[in-house]
């Protein structure tokens, strides 16, 4: 067993940043006094009892051990002797300060003064054991360790000297016997009668404690168990009974002293085989022996200033050591003794002398090396219990340590963490006989380390959230700048450096993770609250926002660290990191960004189909004319555009894409319901009636019947087809929307400027990607604006052309004479048209819409030509009237100069100019291209009979349908027989 006393420093023992050699500290402010049990229980005895007692004992144990024979001199006389010095421990060696102690050394306490030897003591007199006073006025000093023991014990010289001459007597009639064979009170009460005391109170206290000690002795705490029908026992009970109850007659022949002798010695020599023991257990019984050893080892505090350990602490304990004999005990339980008295003493004087606590831990150390080697279970139960009492006083400070330590205090955090560690490790690893059944590999010091971090780092939390919630209540009528979820991260992320910076260098001793642990333990509980408030959070709001962003920012500093933490570790710090989930803070706030899109994209559509439905698409509307419901349209995605980039995220260029695409599809739905019962060009161009053949020479001369010709005007009307009869489809109408989609595509592109210069604003590394155009924009609605202007120009020209002109072009044109329906009537009108949309229509699309009523035009003038039913015939000589009307209608779109380019009328009119060709061509030619053609196309299938060519999709001079229709519009006779020979067309419907 290892003896700390010896030559040795403890190696394992140093402190954190303690020098051992310093002699002044700062001193550390006074903690309330606590009362802390005792583990080795509460005999039925005083301590100013036990402490008379112990210096009985301790003054018997070194008489019995020195090498001289205990001599008495009278206190008048050692003041003026020179001491004697012996060669072995004993009371009357003298003090001397020759060199450091030893044991303040290997405990690690400081020296408080090299010249001890010289302290001056106040002498102890009176009659009492526990009074203190100068007598006279006189100080003397202690020269001798037996006169420090019993200043310090607090004995009087009076009960010294009684108890020395008590202990001559002793010796004279018992020569050669040891004290280990003696019972001490009963000797002590053997030697002393009534008048050996001051006063009969005195003398009577005096027999009470010397009875009660053999009770505790004996009968309470006896080092052997006492069966219940040992007679001896309940003789000794009785004996004691009536004594405390009536003192009996002392001394050495007294008949009352005799009889408990017999009785006291029959139980004290008691042993485990039932033989007689030459050894008297009266004082070595668990926990009286504890008890008498703790007053023993007080004895090493001065008794002046409490926290201090005396410079003659060598000295007092070799002397102390002596009683182990008496007492029954060992190295370890004098280490684990020892270490309590430390312990206690830090804790009962106001937790002031750390290097108390510093001393108790380093005693812990060595019991804890020879723990394992304890077989006897009482030693076992009085270690459990003490180190029990250590770790509940430990742990009620390191469960919650914050609230204990803090950068004044640290040093002492040091020695409280390793006595809370060392004593649940022995407690677990050394005398835990499930652990040792159960071989359990567990690290206690590291899972007790986290177990204070994860508790302590809790508690702090709990006291944030406590704060917050009475700070809410206080500021509720107040405007506060940040949601308190962002505050709280804020002071969890404070909280994590502060742990970091003081407690966590600390804590690594025993736990390499300690930072890692402790940020984890933060992370969970603000992830905690962070859940909670996230389900609570229906959309996006400033105050969502920011918490959010708060608690991305503390989830980064949490993490960091713990990376930092764990560089050194085995696992590089997995274990920890796996236990942070991610606050995934960015994806919430992605989400109720996405769903804040969503929102107001689906309000954009509501307002455009309530809007689209009240629109009238009115020309007066505004000075630009195009929808006041565009817009408001686009006055809105700006404002929500805007809006978006005002939102505190950092995550703009992500979810740009998806509010782009957004408008894009509300635009597109708004372009689509404007075009959308416009029609198109296939709307209006009437169906082709039925092939027909002329009645020869026939010339209508304006003789038809009126009633005839509203029939046919009728008939032919019908066959045009219109959208309906709403007057927001009208020419003025569809001007406007025209004008409306071409104002949408040219905003497009400003909204498109401006969110790169709100990305650029936000150091958007898209930026550039979105500028060049492979960011994606508003190609649905940039498509459908060109389709939804092309579909409408169209409309617009054809409705022109084929409805509202339909009467003068369709029902007129040509029809009977072709000298007196001529063009003329169709561009008056058309020219009325022409105004209205050249002072409607936008500027950028004006020759675009102008360019397609023309080409509307030019097809009316061919339908008339090629398709304008029975009513119309035309002769050779017709085609100069008829290519006279073609230029008047071509100088029409020319106007002077000032309408169409002359290049575009040109390239746009070389069809009609080609079939004007096979007007002017002989009826004879005309039979034979076509003959030629449909030989060429059907071939052999030809010879016998010329089969009917399908109708083409264009007219064409080269395509033999076109020159069917020129003949059977041709008013002549080898037209007519052509016809009637090869087809058999009928002359009329």
């Amino acid at each position: 067993m290892s003896k700390i006393f010896r030559d040795k420093t403890l190696g394992s023992s140093k402190r954190h940043n303690i020098n051992i050699n310093i002699d002044f500290q700062v001193p550390m402010p006074m903690q309330p006094v606590e009362h802390l049990p005792s583990p080795f229980g509460a005999p039925n005895l005083s301590d100013s009892e036990l402490r008379e007692t112990a210096y009985e004992i301790l003054v018997g144990a070194c008489r019995s051990s020195g090498t001289r024979p205990l001599t008495y001199i009278p206190q008048s006389e050692k003041a003026e002797r020179a001491p004697t010095v012996t060669p072995s421990a004993s009371l009357q060696r003298s003090l001397t300060s020759s060199a450091a102690s030893r044991v303040k050394k290997a405990l690690g306490l400081k020296t408080t003064s090299s010249f001890s030897s010289k302290r001056r003591v106040a002498a102890v007199g009176g009659g009492g054991g526990e009074s203190v006073s100068q007598g006279q006025g006189r100080v003397k000093k202690a020269v001798t360790t037996g006169e420090l023991m019993r200043v310090q014990m607090r004995v009087s010289e009076q009960t010294d000297s009684r108890i020395r001459r008590a202990l001559l007597r002793v010796a004279a009639g018992q020569l050669g016997r040891r004290m280990e064979s003696m019972v001490l009170p009963l000797e002590l009460l053997q030697q002393f009668r009534s008048p050996d005391f001051p006063n009969q109170l005195e003398y009577e206290a005096w027999q009470r404690r010397n009875l009660k000690v053999l009770e505790a002795g004996l009968l309470v705490h006896p080092h052997l168990p006492l069966e219940k029908t040992n007679t001896t026992a309940q003789q000794l009970r009785q004996i004691i009974r009536g004594a405390l109850e009536k003192p009996i007659e002392t001394g050495k022949h007294s008949e009352s002293i005799q009889v408990l002798r017999g009785v006291v010695m029959s139980l004290a020599c008691r042993s485990f085989d039932g033989s007689t023991s030459e050894t008297c257990h009266w004082a070595d019984g668990f926990p009286l022996n504890l008890r008498l050893y703790q007053m023993l080892l007080e004895a090493c505090f001065d008794i002046n200033e409490e926290t201090t350990i005396i410079e003659e602490v060598d000295e007092v304990l070799e002397l102390i050591k002596k009683t182990w004999a008496i007492l029954g005990l060992n190295q370890m339980l004098h280490e684990l003794c020892f270490s309590w008295v430390l312990f206690h003493h830090y804790v009962v004087t106001g937790q002031v002398e750390i290097d108390l606590l510093f001393a108790s831990n380093n005693l812990l150390i060595e019991i804890e090396k020879d723990a394992k080697a304890i077989k006897d279970p009482v030693h076992t139960e009085v270690l459990s219990s003490t180190l029990s009492l250590i770790l509940g006083w430990a742990e009620k400070r390191l469960l919650a340590y914050r609230d204990t330590f803090h950068s004044g205090n640290i040093e002492s955090m040091q020695s409280v963490v390793s006595l809370g560690v060392l004593s649940a490790k022995i407690l677990v690893e050394d005398i835990s006989f499930e652990y040792h059944k159960k071989r359990k590999e567990i690290n206690v010091p590291r899972e007790r380390v986290e177990t204070y971090i994860r508790s302590s780092l809790s508690t702090a939390f709990a006291q944030k959230m406590e704060k917050m919630n009475s700070g809410k209540r206080i500021s509720k009528n107040r405007n506060s700048s940040l949601p308190a979820l962002s505050i709280l991260a804020q002071d969890v992320s404070e909280l994590a450096l502060n742990e970091k910076e003081i407690f966590s260098p600390i804590l690594k001793s025993w736990h390499p993770l300690a930072a890692g642990v402790a940020v984890a333990t933060l992370h969970s509980c603000y992830g905690n609250e962070l859940k909670q408030y996230i389900t609570g959070i229906s959309e996006l709001t400033p105050d969502a926002v920011q918490v959010l962003r708060a608690a991305d920012k503390l989830e980064k500093d949490l993490v960091q660290i713990a990376v930092e933490d764990a560089v050194d570790s085995e696992d590089g710090g997995k274990s920890i990191i796996q236990e942070m989930p991610p606050y995934e803070a960015e994806s919430v706030m992605a989400n109720l960004v996405k769903s804040w899109i969503k929102t107001r994209v689906d309000r954009l559509k509501e307002w455009t189909d309530r809007n689209l439905q009240r629109e009238v698409w009115n020309p007066q509307a505004n000075k630009e004319r195009f929808a006041p419901s565009a817009v408001e349209v686009l006055q809105i995605i700006d404002e929500t555009l805007e809006a978006f980039f005002l939102l505190p995220i950092p995550m703009h260029p992500v979810l740009l894409p998806e509010l782009m695409t957004g408008f894009d599809r509300c635009l597109q739905y708004y372009i689509l319901k404007t075009k959308s019962g416009c029609g198109g060009r296939s709307t209006y161009i009437p169906s082709m009636p039925a092939l027909t053949r002329c009645s020869t020479g026939s010339k209508f001369h304006g003789v038809f019947k009126k009633k005839e010709k509203s029939q046919i005007t009728q008939k032919r009307k019908s066959q045009v087809e219109t959208p309906n009869g709403d007057n927001s489809f009208g020419i003025p109408q569809l001007c406007v929307r025209v004008n409306t989609l071409q104002q949408i595509r040219t905003e497009l592109g400003v909204l498109e400027k401006r969110m790169i210069a709100h990305l650029e604003n936000t150091e958007c590394t898209l930026t550039e990607n979105i500028a060049n155009g492979t960011g994606k924009k508003f190609e649905l609605s940039k498509a459908a604006c060109g389709e939804g202007i092309q579909q409408l120009c169209e409309a617009m020209a054809y409705k022109i052309i084929f409805h509202d002109l339909s009467h003068v072009l369709w029902d007129g044109l040509y029809v009977g004479e072709v000298s007196s329906s001529r063009i003329d009537p169709f561009l008056q009108e058309l020219e009325q048209y022409l105004e209205i949309v050249s002072s409607t229509v936008h500027d950028r699309v004006r020759t675009r819409v102008i360019t397609d009523i023309m080409k509307a035009s030019f097809d009316g003038f061919l339908l008339v030509l090629l398709a304008g039913g029975p009513s119309r015939a035309f002769t050779q000589h017709d085609s100069e009237i008829i290519e006279e009307d073609f230029k008047f209608l071509t100088e029409l779109f020319w106007s002077n100069g000032d309408g169409l380019p002359a290049d575009l009328i040109n390239k746009l009119s070389t069809t009609v100019k080609s079939i004007l060709a096979l007007l002017r061509t002989d009826t004879e030619s005309l039979i034979e291209q076509f003959r030629c053609m449909i030989l060429e196309i059907y071939s052999s299938s030809a010879k016998s009979k010329l089969p009917l060519p399908p109708t083409s999709a264009q007219w064409d001079p080269t395509e033999p349908n076109t020159i069917l229709r020129a003949l059977c519009y041709r008013n002549d006779e080898m037209a007519a027989k052509f016809l009637k020979k090869t087809y058999n067309l009928p002359k009329k419907l």
